[in-house]
C-alpha cells in the first residue's frame, strides 16, 4: 500500500511535469483527480507553489520594469495567502479524518502539522526538479553541473528524511501516539484592520 508521503511525491511530481508542459505561469490548471479528493487537493496545493516559484524567478529579473514588478509582487503576496490557506485546509481534512482516534495516554502534539510537513515536501519537490535541470545543462561548464549535482544529492536524501517523518507523524496520529492541534497562521499583514500601514490610510 502506498504511504502518505509516497503518494504526496507522485503526485507533485506530476504536477510539476504537467506545469512544465507549457511553462508559463498564466496557464490554467487541468486537476485530473477527482473534484473534492484529496489527491486533488494536494495537485492544487503544487500548482500554486510551481506557479509561485516562477513568478518568484520573474520579479528578480534585474531588467523588469518597476510597475510590473510591483504587480508581480501584490501577485506573490496572493499566492502566499492561498498557499496558506490551502495548508490549513489540508490539516482541516487530515483533522476530520482523525476525529474519532482516542489519543493514548502522554500522547504528545508534534512541533508542526502535517499539512506543514506537505507543504515542505511540494516545495522540495520544485527544488529537486530545477536542481535536476542544473545539473544536466549543457550551456554550462562542468563545474555548475557537478556543484548542482552534489546539491541535488543533498535535496534527494533530505526527500527521503522529510518522507519518512511525514509517514511516522500519520502513523503516530492514527494510533493515538500523537494528536493534531492546528492554530490558524493569522496572517496580519494583508489584513486591512491589522497593518497599521492599511487601517491609518482609512
Amino acid at each position: 500500500m502506498e504511504s502518505f508521503a509516497t503518494r504526496a511525491n507522485r503526485i507533485f511530481a506530476g504536477t510539476i511535469e504537467d506545469y512544465h508542459l507549457w511553462d508559463h505561469v498564466d496557464h490554467p490548471i487541468s486537476n485530473p483527480y477527482a473534484h473534492g479528493s484529496f489527491d486533488a487537493l494536494l495537485y492544487e496545493k503544487n500548482w500554486v507553489d510551481t506557479v509561485q516559484w516562477h513568478l518568484e524567478d520573474i520579479i528578480r529579473n534585474p531588467r523588469i520594469d518597476p510597475a510590473e514588478a510591483l504587480i508581480l509582487k501584490r501577485r506573490i503576496d496572493r499566492s502566499n495567502q492561498v498557499r496558506t490557506d490551502m495548508v490549513e485546509y489540508i490539516d482541516s481534512y487530515l483533522l476530520d479524518k482523525y476525529k474519532g482516534v482516542v489519543p493514548a495516554p502522554g500522547a504528545r502534539i508534534n512541533t508542526e502539522t502535517p499539512a506543514w510537513a506537505v507543504d515542505r515536501l511540494s516545495i522540495l519537490a520544485l527544488k529537486i526538479y530545477h536542481m535536476g535541470i542544473e545539473a544536466t545543462r549543457p550551456d554550462v561548464e562542468q563545474g555548475h553541473r557537478d556543484a548542482c549535482a552534489g546539491k541535488l544529492e543533498v535535496l534527494l536524501a533530505q526527500r527521503v528524511d522529510l518522507s519518512e517523518s511525514i509517514d511516522q507523524l500519520i502513523e503516530d496520529i492514527e494510533a493515538g501516539r500523537k494528536w493534531m492541534k492546528v492554530y490558524k497562521q493569522m496572517k496580519m499583514y494583508n489584513d486591512p484592520s491589522l497593518n497599521p500601514v492599511l487601517y491609518a490610510k482609512k
